[in-house]
């Protein structure tokens, strides 16, 4: 049983081999629109890199979790220091929708990210799809999951003090609710 409630609740599957995310975070539509595409605030609570801003154009996030809490990583994250993840914009509609391929796994899945405006503050849906196998959707969830508290803190203008001890637990977490 998750202990998880409101902006921390669990994703959930929502179809097979998808994952599906809510947050509602602080602030209007453009400034969250700008955390998601602009690489140095992006390098902040995901990873930095060139992305375009039109479909068809190159994706490339390069992951600095180091930077992303002061906690140490353990060692069986550090393979995922300074990891490249290349993909391709799928659709680009400023400043509400996005979407790009995801590199990592034997085929590209694809990431998507809407934006909604809730009176003065914005809900993120973050839709991971065409994952390879279940374990990629336990993975692949609770790396979102830290990954967007991680945002929130930012928005927040804190820095969080753990993110794989969190990850950590979420995989476990994600592990028991998502469907076998």
């Amino acid at each position: 049983m998750s202990l998880h409630q409101g902006n921390d609740q669990l994703g959930v599957a929502t179809a097979q081999r998808t994952v599906r995310i809510e947050r509602l975070l602080p602030g209007p539509v453009e400034r969250v629109w700008d955390y998601i595409t602009d690489s140095e605030k992006r390098g902040k609570w995901l990873a930095k890199g060139p992305m375009a801003d039109h479909a068809g154009g190159p994706v490339e996030l390069t992951f600095q979790h180091s930077q992303l809490s002061s906690e140490p990583t353990p060692e069986k994250y550090r393979k995922y220091e300074g990891t490249k993840n290349t993909g391709t914009v799928l659709r680009c509609e400023p400043p509400t929708f996005l979407s790009f391929t995801w590199s990592g796994e034997s085929e590209p899945s694809e990431v998507s990210f809407e934006l909604q405006a809730v009176g003065p503050d914005t809900l993120l849906t973050v839709t991971h799809s065409r994952l390879s196998s279940r374990g990629g959707m336990v993975s692949v969830a609770s790396g979102w999951h830290t990954h967007l508290s991680v945002l929130i803190a930012q928005l927040n203008g804190t820095k969080p003090a753990i993110f794989w001890s969190k990850m950590e637990q979420l995989e476990g977490e994600y592990d028991r609710a998502l469907p076998q």
